[in-house]
C-alpha cells in the first residue's frame, strides 16, 4: 500500500504539473479552460495528502466559442488521439481523448458534462457566472464540483439505474460537503433532484450519516436506499438487475439509433422506443 501511495503521489504531482502547463498554454491564447473532476480537485487543494485520489484524465470543459479553438491549439502543440477519432458520436459530451507523448496523462476536451438527454440540465451556460479562480486556474464552484461529481456517476455511468456509488466519488463528495452545504447545492438542479438526493443518501450511508451529508428525504429516496443496502446482500439480485439493465441499455441504444437513422420517430416503432425510455427518465 505505501508503495502504491508513492507511486500514486508521483503520478498526481506529474499531473498538476501538465494540468498548470496546460492552462497557461490555453490562456496565451485567450482561451479560459475550466477544470473538473478529479485534476480540478488537486488543483483546489481538496485533499491532505494527493496521493488520497487516484486520476485518470485531465479533464476540462469550454464555452462553446473556445471548444474548437482548445482542440486546434492543443493538435499545434503535439497533443494527439489515442483511440480512433471515429470511435464517439459527434454530440457526444467531450472530444476524443488525446495524448502528448512526454505526458503521463490522457487529456479530455469537454464541450457538455452530461449525456446529451441531460445536457440542458447542467452545463457551461448553468455553471458560467459562478466559476472560481483558484491561483489562476478556472474551476466549478464548490457546489457545481459536487454536483458534477454526483451526476457523472448517477447519469453518465448510469449508477442511479444500478443502485450503486463509486467509492471515489462518494469520499470526493465527503469532503466536498466540509466546503459547501451538500443539500443547498443539489438543490439549484431541479430537474435533477431525485438521483442527486438518492446519492446523498447512499453516501451518508456509507460514511454513517454525518450531518455535511444531510438531504431531502422522500418516499423515492427512502425506496433507492433500500435497494442500495439490500444489493449488498443479495448479490444473485445484483446480478439479475444488473442483466437486466445492460439489456434495458442495449436496447435503448439500438432503436434510438434505428430510429436515428430512418426517422420513424412518429411511427409506432417510435412511440415504443419512447414507453422504453420513459421508465428511466429524470422523475424515477
Amino acid at each position: 500500500m505505501e508503495h502504491i501511495a508513492d507511486t500514486n503521489r508521483d503520478r498526481n504531482k506529474q499531473i498538476i504539473f501538465q494540468a498548470k502547463e496546460l492552462n497557461t498554454l490555453l490562456l496565451s491564447h485567450n482561451i479560459t479552460p475550466i477544470f473538473i473532476k478529479g485534476t480540478a480537485n488537486l488543483l483546489a487543494g481538496l485533499y491532505n495528502d494527493i496521493t488520497e485520489r487516484m486520476v485518470g484524465d485531465i479533464d476540462f470543459l469550454f464555452s462553446s466559442q473556445d471548444y474548437p479553438k482548445a482542440i486546434e491549439v492543443l493538435k499545434e502543440h503535439g497533443y494527439h488521439y489515442t483511440d480512433n477519432p471515429e470511435s464517439l458520436k459527434p454530440e457526444h459530451r467531450h472530444y476524443p481523448r488525446l495524448i502528448k507523448k512526454e505526458y503521463i496523462a490522457a487529456i479530455e476536451i469537454h464541450s457538455e458534462l452530461l449525456r446529451k438527454s441531460y445536457s440542458q440540465e447542467f452545463n457551461y451556460d448553468t455553471i458560467k457566472s459562478s466559476i472560481q479562480v483558484v491561483d489562476n486556474v478556472a474551476m466549478l464552484s464548490d457546489a457545481n464540483m459536487l454536483n458534477l461529481t454526483i451526476l457523472a456517476g448517477q447519469i453518465n455511468d448510469y449508477r442511479f439505474l444500478y443502485r450503486r456509488i463509486a467509492l471515489r466519488n462518494a469520499y470526493d463528495v465527503f469532503l466536498l460537503s466540509k466546503k459547501v452545504s451538500a443539500k443547498n447545492a443539489v438543490n439549484t438542479i431541479s430537474s435533477l433532484n431525485n438521483p442527486l438526493h438518492c446519492f446523498l443518501a447512499a453516501c451518508g450511508e456509507v460514511f454513517n450519516n454525518p450531518d455535511s451529508l444531510e438531504y431531502t428525504q422522500t418516499k423515492k429516496t427512502k425506496a433507492y436506499l433500500n435497494m442500495f443496502k439490500e444489493l449488498f446482500t443479495n448479490p444473485k439480485k445484483v446480478n439479475r438487475r444488473t442483466t437486466r439493465i445492460k439489456t434495458y441499455l442495449y436496447l435503448k441504444h439500438v432503436l434510438g439509433s434505428l430510429c436515428n437513422v430512418f426517422s420513424i420517430k412518429n411511427t409506432e416503432f417510435g412511440c415504443f422506443y419512447l414507453l422504453l425510455t420513459q421508465p428511466f427518465g429524470k422523475e424515477n
